[in-house]
């Protein structure tokens, strides 16, 4: 569903006047009052064409049951609970990754070491002057 009928204020001179969440301003909720058409527009945005399914509410990742399923997936795939972890558990990306160090990409024997993380676009015309001590 794109909007629920609690979130509808109003339709008066053919505008709509409706509820959201502004997200960038704290999570307030505000009203917005706009053409009915555009409206419409907006609405069917979200509206999924014939023969296509909605996937988020659908198979063995659907809410009900979920953790059975995926449970049932492991043993029939057999896959070891542990390494099929999704959290920051034992088994996840996140310490596997801190246990085992990165191979230099260049001489793929030493150990890669982030000295630092540039932002996208920055100018690295100058070297930056990093403390290693």
């Amino acid at each position: 569903m794109a909007i629920s009928n609690r979130r509808l204020v109003g339709i008066e001179d053919g505008r709509v006047t409706f509820e959201y969440k502004d997200y960038a301003a704290g999570n307030l909720t505000k009203t917005m009052t706009i053409e009915a058409v555009e409206f419409i527009r907006r609405f069917l945005v979200h509206v999924l064409p014939s023969g296509f399914v909605h996937i988020r509410h659908f198979g063995f990742l659907a809410n009900r049951g979920r953790k059975e399923r995926l449970a049932l997936c492991r043993t029939l795939l057999a896959v070891p609970p542990a390494a099929a972890g999704g959290g920051a558990g034992p088994g996840s990306r996140d310490s596997v990754a801190e246990r085992q160090p990165r191979l230099c990409p260049a001489c793929k024997t030493g150990h890669l070491v982030r000295i630092q993380v540039l932002p996208a676009g920055a100018d690295i015309s100058q070297p930056a002057i990093v403390d290693t001590s």
